[in-house]
């Protein structure tokens, strides 16, 4: 998401990232050589989409002066390397459990994680699928129900978010799978997977 904002953008970011208690409009364009308008023409846009926030004011001997911090969702924006992590410890548990239980541990941490996300109407599995389908867009897939008819909708997601790790450790589709039948309450079946050479993941719901 960083490297989609313009430069000017970036740079504030960054500046209110090395200061946690927040700066100043003035001092913001200090630091980026640019007016005060222009910072608060980015701040604006920044604010509005929820990665810059105002904190405290700052006296200054006379009005004091507003100070501008990251919001959680703006820390977010910084790259943050974690697939080398994961596939580490996949590495390690795969080595200690052995294939077999590792796809087990995969399918019940999918299971458990089905249980914290918000509930959906209890006794409409496509309202389930379709509140899973946005649910999935939030966490980072680009997902949508897909109409099947007179069957449920199935899900289709034109990325994954473990698309590295799944394609070194493919278990890792369990995840998925146990979270979304779970969450839904139907069987899923994973008809087209992007790690298999597929142009998307593409997931089908079916009564037993």
């Amino acid at each position: 998401m960083l490297e989609a904002m313009g430069e000017r953008q970036q740079q504030l970011l960054r500046l209110l990232q090395r200061q946690s208690a927040g700066l100043t409009v003035e001092q913001l364009a200090q630091e980026l050589a640019v007016t005060r308008t222009a910072v608060r023409q980015h701040l604006t846009v920044l604010e509005r989409d929820g990665l810059v926030e105002r904190g405290m004011t700052q006296p200054t001997g006379g009005r004091p002066e507003q100070l501008f911090v990251l919001t959680p969702k703006g820390q977010e924006v910084f790259p943050r390397r974690y697939s080398w992590f994961a596939e580490l410890l996949l590495k390690m548990l795969e080595a200690k459990l052995g294939q077999e239980e590792l796809v087990k541990q995969l399918a019940e941490i999918g299971t458990t994680l089905a249980a914290t996300l918000p509930p959906a109407r209890a006794n409409d599995p496509e309202a389930r699928i379709r509140a899973l389908a946005d649910i999935m867009l939030e966490l980072g897939y680009d997902a949508r129900p897909q109409d099947a008819g007179s069957g449920l909708p199935g899900i289709v997601a034109t990325n994954c978010i473990f698309h590295h790790l799944a394609a070194r450790f493919p278990e890792v589709c369990q995840l998925d799978l146990a979270l979304m039948s779970s969450y839904v309450g139907e069987p899923v079946t994973h008809e087209e997977c992007m790690v298999r050479g597929g142009t998307c993941c593409r997931f089908r719901f079916a009564k037993p």
